[in-house]
């Protein structure tokens, strides 16, 4: 469950936290001299150096910064952003940083308690959800249902923000002003690169438009968690998932994949999708029953290491996601 789960991550987090504050102990004799009376970083003779918690306000940050900015990521590349725990060298990399992006979900409960075993020296830092409107999580027709879950988390956050092109414009403007506050010197350029980024986010959003607008249907099935509500809502698309965006569960009822399947048939739509990095054990169920092709749909809450070789980015996966969309409401 997920309490259980919270819980045990408390814990990790609590003895990192003093495993930190230790080491910051036994060290600031030697660092207090060289370092009094100056700031974490001087962004006048060294690159503004950001931290993120997941890839995708990373890969704001690193269109924003472009060579005036070093931008890093916690999650590492293939890992599941609900099942993260931050790591020794992870915390000193945030404290270390001039300013630390986080989501501010449930799934960075830990955050707060880090952040304040730093003291003085933790980093500027901003949260996703408070750099746009949030809705809280909504359980849809046919859902796994967990009600130990939905009476304890009745009014959590849907905190996957990012997902709706309208929304990252308003949160890379917001992450810009923090970076320009922060490195004055290179305020203009990263004006510049976030005016270049809003008009590609514009054109993408536009696309995402141009598709359901034309589109033989509004209805789009995931045999997967949906952490897709804001762009759903934005393109007025009706969706049925097995699992709540940030769901703790991953194993379906035979209830829910009874529906999902019906719902295929009834409906017919082409396509289940499944998101990243997730199992596809329901999905080709439900495919080899119907007919149906599955796809993947990216959440953009990370990559693989082969992705990232290859220089993918939030504009090409949600570009990729245009094509997918355009698929399933119209083949």
């Amino acid at each position: 469950m997920r309490n259980n789960r919270i819980q045990m991550r408390r814990l990790s987090v609590i003895l990192l936290s003093l495993l930190l504050v230790l080491t910051a102990a036994l060290t600031s004799a030697c660092v207090r001299q060289k370092t009094a009376g100056k700031e974490k970083s001087s962004p006048a003779s060294h690159k503004l150096k950001i931290v993120a918690t997941i890839f995708t306000p990373y890969d704001f940050a690193r269109q924003i910064g472009g060579k005036d900015a070093e931008v890093k990521m916690l999650l590492k590349p293939g890992e599941e952003a609900h099942s993260y725990e931050p790591t020794p060298k992870d915390i000193r990399e945030i404290q270390n940083a001039d300013l630390f992006i986080y989501v501010g979900g449930d799934n960075d409960t830990w955050v707060k308690k880090i952040l304040q075993s730093m003291g003085n020296k933790a980093p500027k830092s901003i949260k996703l959800i408070d750099l746009t409107s949030t809705v809280t999580e909504e359980e849809s027709e046919g859902m796994q249902e967990n009600p130990a879950e939905r009476n304890e988390h009745a009014k959590d956050l849907d905190e996957h923000v990012w997902t709706s092109p309208v929304k990252a414009i308003e949160i890379t403007k917001k992450i810009s002003m923090e970076m320009q506050k922060l490195d004055p010197k290179h305020a203009d350029d990263y004006r510049a690169n976030t005016a270049a980024y809003v008009r590609k986010l514009s054109r993408l959003d536009r696309q995402f438009k141009k598709v359901v607008s034309h589109s033989k249907r509004k209805e789009i099935i995931f045999a997967d968690r949906f952490p897709l509500r804001y762009l759903a809502d934005e393109l007025g698309l009706k969706y049925y998932a097995a699992f709540s965006g940030c769901s703790a569960n991953t194993e379906p009822s035979a209830k829910t994949v009874s529906f999902l399947t019906d719902k295929v048939k009834k409906d017919h739509i082409p396509v289940v999708f499944t998101i990243e990095l997730s199992n596809h054990q329901m999905a080709n169920s439900i495919c080899e029953v119907t007919g149906a092709r599955r796809m993947t749909f990216y959440s953009c809450h990370n990559v693989t290491a082969k992705q990232k070789q290859a220089g993918v980015t939030y504009l090409s996966m949600m570009e990729h996601n245009v094509k997918v969309l355009n698929y399933a409401l119209n083949h």
